[in-house]
């Protein structure tokens, strides 16, 4: 008898698992979970721990699978996954992370993995998401942990069913060194995986199904989407009292203020504990400010400074390589979990501060830990690396939920599995289009971005950043090392006030919004390859026609990156520095132009020149924009609210205006309605609108309703 050796068996077990076929199962309608393999345990979902929103799924209609299940393909070599799924010949794909220069990932490598974007879209960035969308109406995400490398239509089998045509260089000048590929092919360093595939009639659908997996979007409170000023990093208590004021006595409007480092007795690492000689009473200067209508957001990172009092007490739930020489804690320990929330918890969130800036949770390699490190919770040095900065929003929204209380926040890293988290992205780098670019792509992969302005050369280029910040998840300045604020350009002032007090009067329609993200999954800020009508193949890609120069001829369209949909009606196109025209892109359909109501165009590009004081925002034919009257802070819990609502265009229409209490819960327990605003036509032709009365027992936080039409 032949003796069994454990290296037969090891090959054994190798080959079953290769042999092994794809296990599917539907999660929901047009939701499924494809299984290979051995998958990790720990992976992007579970560290998010995010509950899909099972009863809006549920109810969606039933979808075909989207793809031919036999071309997809997965096996395992030397221990590694391998996936590989099909492209047709004119599909497009969007997303894979939050990528700051390219919307089309279409003959792409991306290698993803959390890190300081650094100039370059390769997969390196702050939300490095493995979700990605097709131009067909599906989308598919990889449910792991580590680092993750996408071919996007690079690789070419011999197998092919779409095989290129081999040429001649010496003869023939359509000759490319990067032939054509009919497959997105992914590398995952782990013996299996876990993976999904989402189906619909669109894109968006994809996406809505994509982020109501993932718990749904996030609703802010309704502080959250007014307008904030971080100030200067050693600011005290009686700087950040003076400043408040003179937004106040200039009439800016202004919600939350956010304290850098200078708060804290020690940072990089940090101590978590207030700076008396700075601010000597906490908790009185909190209640100060939360008297006058502002909250107050902190800055930190979670390296525990030697000198912190939570030093010792956390130590042994700290991971084997320090930060800046300051500890790590290991957020998926349970002690460490307790420690650290319990510092937040007593001396900050218990006293009123209103939220976080968690910064440096992404890169640099040189100042975070290798990916060799270990942690007390036996989660590898690189799945922490890929999901630490979710791990600490989760913590401290957990803060606030226990409070009842929202919070909105900013974070420098993030991943799948965090839609339904309140943070917005940032960064230290600092182009305005590459920001536009990041804003188009974040509707791609579930995160929130903001194009924050810090500091400018010219007023037009103050005035040109602040623009756009209004039509973004946050509207902020900044100033932690500039010190600038919204009057720093006296001439432009005026016109930064004008943008200033927009944003306030948008809360509604931004509140709705959002509402519906966190219902029903709908990006509130997207790319024009989502709306109905636009058509990306209006403009042939030009200049080179060669693949190694211009991949993206694969799908043939021209990548829109510097216009994008805020909001279900609102279409924006910022202008740069050195910018006075600029050509917009307009879906099928009468678009409107958002301050005049005048007929912009239909379905063609256009040529506009608004002048420095406008941005170019447009507003699709039936647009309704719920606008509240002019503020200095958001409404405070139960106050009502005058209200003008805008009607653009000809057509008859509806909106569903969302209300709660805009600062708790609640809403999660059915504290919340949704009001109807229709416009139709009388029996004279004239347009004529209304909305439905408050449903008793629900929030009502209206008071008096006046309708505007734009278009006359």
């Amino acid at each position: 008898m032949k003796k069994i050796t454990i290296s037969t068996i090891l090959s054994l077990v190798v080959f079953l698992l290769q042999a092994q076929s794809i296990q599917w199962t539907e999660e929901f309608p047009g939701v499924w979970k494809g299984s290979f393999g051995k998958p990790d345990s720990y992976t992007l979902l579970s560290a998010a721990g995010s509950k899909p929103k099972s009863d809006v799924l549920s109810k969606l209609q039933e979808t075909a699978f989207p793809l031919n299940k036999t071309e997809i393909h997965a096996e395992i070599i030397d221990g590694k996954t391998y996936l590989r799924f099909p492209l047709m010949k004119d599909e497009q794909i969007y997303g894979l992370g939050l990528n700051f220069q390219t919307v089309h990932q279409r003959g792409k490598i991306l290698n993803l993995h959390v890190d300081h974007y650094g100039g370059k879209d390769n997969g390196r960035t702050h939300a490095p998401v493995p979700f990605y969308v097709s131009s067909e109406g599906y989308g598919i995400l990889i449910n792991s942990a580590q680092y993750l490398t996408f071919y996007v239509g690079t690789g070419v089998r011999k197998d092919s069913k779409n095989p290129p045509v081999a040429k001649d260089r010496n003869t023939d000048k359509t000759w490319s060194s990067r032939p054509y590929s009919d497959a997105v092919e992914v590398y995952i360093p782990a013996e299996g995986i876990e993976f999904y595939v989402f189906a619909g009639e669109s894109s968006l659908d994809a996406i809505k199904k994509y982020n109501l997996y993932c718990g749904g979007g996030t609703l802010p409170p309704r502080w959250g989407l007014g307008f904030t000023q971080r100030v200067q990093k050693l600011y005290t208590a009686d700087d950040v009292m003076k400043e408040a004021a003179e937004f106040e006595e200039k009439g800016y409007p202004l919600d939350f203020i956010g304290l850098e480092p200078g708060w804290q007795t020690k940072a990089y690492p940090c101590s978590f504990e207030w700076d008396k000689s700075r601010f000597p009473d906490p908790a009185g200067f909190t209640k100060k400010m939360l008297d006058k209508g502002i909250r107050l957001n902190l800055w930190t990172n979670p390296y525990v400074s030697p000198e912190a009092s939570i030093s010792k007490e956390i130590e042994p739930y700290t991971g084997s390589h320090t930060v800046w020489c300051g500890t790590v804690p290991d957020l998926n320990h349970p002690e460490a979990k307790r420690i650290f929330a319990n510092q937040l918890d007593k001396d900050q969130v218990k006293i009123g501060i209103s939220g976080y800036k968690i910064d440096e949770v992404d890169g640099y390699d040189f100042y975070l830990w290798p990916d060799m490190a270990t942690f007390p919770s036996g989660i590898s040095g690189i799945q922490m690396r890929q999901t630490y900065g979710v791990l600490a929003q989760k913590l401290t929204d957990g803060l606030y939920r226990k409070e009842n209380t929202r919070t909105f926040g900013l974070v420098r890293a993030s991943n799948a599995g965090a839609n339904n988290l309140p943070y917005v992205i940032y960064n230290d780098y600092y182009s305005h289009q590459d920001f536009i670019t990041a804003l188009v792509n974040s509707g791609f992969c579930g995160v929130l971005w903001t194009p924050e302005v810090r500091g400018s050369k010219t007023g037009e280029e103050w005035l040109r950043r602040f623009q756009s910040v209004t039509f973004s998840p946050m509207a902020m300045i900044n100033a932690w090392s500039s010190g600038t604020k919204p009057w720093s350009f006296p001439e432009v002032a005026d016109q930064v006030k004008y943008y200033a007090e927009l944003r306030m009067q948008l809360m509604p329609y931004f509140y709705s919004e959002f509402a519906k993200y966190h219902f029903q999954g709908t990006p509130p800020f997207r790319a024009m390859a989502l709306e109905e009508g636009f058509r990306n193949e209006s403009k042939t890609v030009a200049g080179s026609q060669s693949l190694e120069d211009n991949p993206y001829l694969e799908a043939v369209n021209k990548e829109v990156k510097d216009q994008y949909m805020s909001g279900e009606y609102l279409l924006v196109a910022p202008l740069f520095t050195g910018q006075s025209t600029r050509k917009v892109l307009l879906p099928q359909g009468n678009w409107y132009d958002f301050y005049t109501g005048e007929l912009a165009g239909n379905g063609q590009e256009i040529t506009v020149t608004p002048g420095l004081d406008r941005i170019p925002v447009y507003v699709k034919d039936g647009g309704i924009i719920p606008l509240m009257e002019t503020r200095l802070h958001a409404p405070a819990a139960g106050e009502k609210v005058n209200m003008e609502i805008r009607h653009y265009g000809t057509k008859e229409s509806s909106y569903n205006l969302y209300d709660d209490d805009g600062v708790s819960f609640d809403y999660e327990k059915g504290a919340y309605s949704w009001r109807k605003i229709e416009i139709k036509k009388d029996k004279k032709g004239q347009l004529q609108g209304s909305i439905s009365n408050a449903v008793k027992g629900k929030p009502d936080n209206i008071a008096k309703v006046g309708f505007r039409f734009m278009s006359k």
